[in-house]
């Protein structure tokens, strides 16, 4: 990324983010009328974030600044050297902005800078967080769109809201101003072209108010929807969907934690019940003719070695592979299943010789009342959790 920046200022109230892409015709328009809409009182910055436009963009910008006199604003430009997409431009600008506020716009004059101190009114007097200047609310419009952009635009927004549970009336809105630090903690991923949904998502617990404006169209230049854009909005969707899943799972309540760990850890006992039968089976009837004793011995040993891996790893979402940790509680899962293989061994023995069982089914059963003991044991002293938790 090459960045440079026009004027360095100190602390600002508010920051200004505007990504650009062949937007030459329009940045020079859009400066000047933020230059109206803004005063000093206001202490902003703008942040033009271009990716390397092909029509000169961020030279424009550059050329804009030298010619301008008592700026009562500062303008950075960063230049990125491919392009990265909108999304991603504007988490860059986010990431250099300096104000307590952020205002996200177009600059392809469909958002009116005139908005933006009613915005910054609204976030510092009013009881929210994000403030999303909406074309849906009474008072909103949108001009100069045909219907088939219209019937993209409402359709988006009825998966954002229907499927990530949004409750505004625009969460497809690109001219939105946010508190500052509502986005310290999130972690981005910047794909597709509508950042908004991505932080009304993460910033859980954030305030939302819409306030009208109009939306026109682009006059100049051209637009940046395909049909790409719109596979990039699907699997952002769906990307934000799976992390209010993942949010929703560590909410849940102690006991279905518990039963959610005690279902993953007799899922692994399944397995290693697989294991174990296999691998009896080939000592004992296949690769040798191994007392059935001995080829059950081998199978819980490999077994064991299997169950122990996939329980640390997912059951018990362990990723700490130390050598010293690892060898440690493999120790511990040897032995307190070492518990659960004597009496296994002991309930084979007793339901084949005394009771004349089938092998089969008796090392099933012997295999699957273990598994009990070894869950509860390995909980509490292998893996250090709590009992129920």
């Amino acid at each position: 990324m090459i960045q440079k920046e026009v004027l360095i200022s100190r602390k600002r109230s508010l920051s200004i983010v505007i990504p650009t892409y062949n937007e030459s015709k329009n940045i020079v328009k859009i400066l000047d009328s933020l230059r109206s809409a803004l005063t000093r009182e206001m202490n902003a910055e703008i942040i033009v974030v271009d990716d390397n436009s092909p029509d000169g963009t961020s030279n424009t910008v550059e050329e804009y600044v030298k010619n301008s006199k008592n700026p009562s604003y500062s303008i950075q430009i960063i230049r990125r050297e491919d392009k990265r997409g909108l999304s991603s431009a504007i988490v860059t600008g986010i990431e250099h902005a300096k104000g307590d506020a952020v205002v996200v716009m177009d600059s392809d004059l469909s958002h009116p800078p005139q908005t933006i101190p009613q915005m910054v009114e609204e976030l510092q007097n009013s009881d929210c967080d994000i403030v999303v200047a909406s074309r849906y609310v009474k008072g909103g419009s949108v001009s100069g769109w045909p219907f088939k952009r219209k019937l993209i635009s409402k359709g988006a927004t009825k998966i954002a809201q229907h499927g990530l549970g949004i409750k505004i009336k625009d969460p497809m809105s690109g001219f939105f101003a946010f508190k500052r630090h509502i986005v310290n903690n999130i972690k981005f991923d910047a794909i597709g072209y509508k950042i908004l949904l991505e932080i009304l998502v993460k910033a859980r617990g954030a305030k939302v108010k819409e306030i009208p404006y109009n939306f026109i169209d682009r006059t100049t230049g051209s637009s940046k929807m395909d049909f790409s854009i719109c596979v990039d909005y699907l699997q952002s969707v769906w990307r934000l969907y799976r992390y209010g899943k993942s949010v929703k799972t560590n909410e849940r309540r102690t006991s279905v934690h518990f039963l959610s760990k005690a279902g993953r850890f007799y899922t692994v006992g399944a397995s290693g019940l697989l294991v174990n039968y296999f691998v009896s089976f080939m000592f004992g009837a296949v690769l040798s003719n191994l007392w059935y004793i001995y080829a059950t011995m081998i199978g819980i040993v490999f077994s064991m070695s299997s169950n122990f891996i996939l329980n640390k790893i997912w059951t018990f979402e362990d990723r700490n592979f130390d050598t010293k940790r690892t060898l440690a509680q493999y120790g511990l899962f040897l032995g307190f299943s070492g518990i659960g293989a004597v009496f296994q061994l002991l309930l084979v023995y007793g339901l084949v010789e005394l009771r004349h069982l089938n092998y089969s089914i008796a090392l099933f059963l012997a295999v699957a009342i273990a598994s009990v003991g070894n869950f509860l044991l390995n909980k509490k002293w292998t893996f250090q959790e709590k009992v129920w938790s």
